[in-house]
């Protein structure tokens, strides 16, 4: 996918959606910036949504006054979303969207779990980080602080997260981030498949096949009960939109690798909507489920589409 180029909000006032990145280290970092953000909102008389770790959670909940905290602050479970961070933005859209009905300016501290991601799962948090600008930019205003710590986040992955965010908490002030780029976003090559891999070729009438594939390496894998039949869910969507909209054919590969199971598709068509699979349907809507329910599904959905190269769909579940 090549999305288009997104624009930031200014840093003085303009109304919109302001996505900040903090940069901090250790514990006492956390909370010395997230505290001060959050006393800043109080004060404006703002709402706060906090989306971070049990632990941080509670070191923020230790560090403000309790009367506050349930006035105004609100923490969010981001475990119940599992690790796929495309669940991220319909979740966040669904606690802007309640916090504006009542009334009040909305604020929120993000911080992703970079620490215990894989390399497949940081670079799809890169995108959602992304991705963000792109969602909000004509929504209701609002601010994200999005924390970073440097203890943690090795520095190519701060480096590429500061590309995402237009504006940064630095040295006890909000300002513009002068590393920010909204040039379009630059995936990561896919790993290679490991070896020993299952390959198919598949078209009209061979939705069957596909999923006795899958659920024969899938079984192989230890992947059984109520994850496989998910699964199956999922690769029968992939593989009819490949039918559909990809030419009429494609191919799967499946393989294991550690403790993950991997089904690849790919087929010849093109993706164009960079937020494919991220937007909640609406009930009137014609079409656009599959890639939602997939996501909903699979633990981590990578897309990589080109009108040169085709698209390319990868569907990892966790072996548990």
């Amino acid at each position: 996918m090549t999305p288009p180029r997104t624009i930031s909000p200014g840093v003085s006032g303009t109304p919109g959606f302001r996505h900040e990145l903090y940069a901090y280290h250790g514990d006492s970092g956390f909370l010395r910036g997230a505290v001060s953000f959050i006393q800043d909102a109080l004060a404006a008389d703002e709402t706060v949504l906090v989306a971070v770790g049990d632990d941080k959670q509670g070191m923020l909940r230790d560090a403000l006054d309790s009367g506050d905290m349930e006035r105004q602050v609100s923490f969010v479970d981001t475990g119940a979303l599992g690790r796929n961070p495309a669940r991220l933005i319909p979740a966040w859209q669904d606690w802007i969207a309640k916090s504006v009905s009542d009334g009040l300016p909305v604020r929120g501290i993000s911080e992703s779990p970079w620490d215990k991601a894989t390399p497949a799962e940081r670079g799809e948090l890169r995108y959602h980080e992304w991705l963000l600008n792109l969602t909000f930019a004509q929504s209701p205003a609002w601010w994200l602080l999005c924390p970073y710590d440097l203890s943690t986040v090795e520095a190519g992955e701060l480096e590429a997260a500061r590309m995402c965010h237009p504006f940064q908490l630095a040295d006890g002030l909000h300002g513009d981030n002068p590393a920010f780029s909204d040039e379009p976003f630059r995936f990561d090559e896919l790993s290679p498949a490991c070896d020993p891999n299952q390959t198919m070729v598949y078209g009209a009438g061979a939705l069957a096949a596909v999923r006795g594939m899958v659920s024969e390496c899938a079984t192989s894998c230890g992947l059984r009960g109520a994850r496989l039949q998910e699964l199956l869910v999922a690769v029968t969507e992939v593989a009819a939109n490949s039918i559909r909209h990809g030419g009429g054919s494609g191919t799967l590969r499946t393989w294991g690798e550690g403790d993950l199971l991997v089904c690849e598709f790919h087929d010849s068509g093109h993706i164009s909507d960079p937020l494919v699979g991220r937007s909640r349907p609406t009930p009137d809507q014609n079409g656009g489920r599959g890639l939602w329910l997939v996501h909903q599904l699979c633990d981590l959905v990578q897309i990589r589409s080109t009108r040169e190269r085709g698209t390319t769909v990868r569907l990892t579940m966790v072996l548990r």
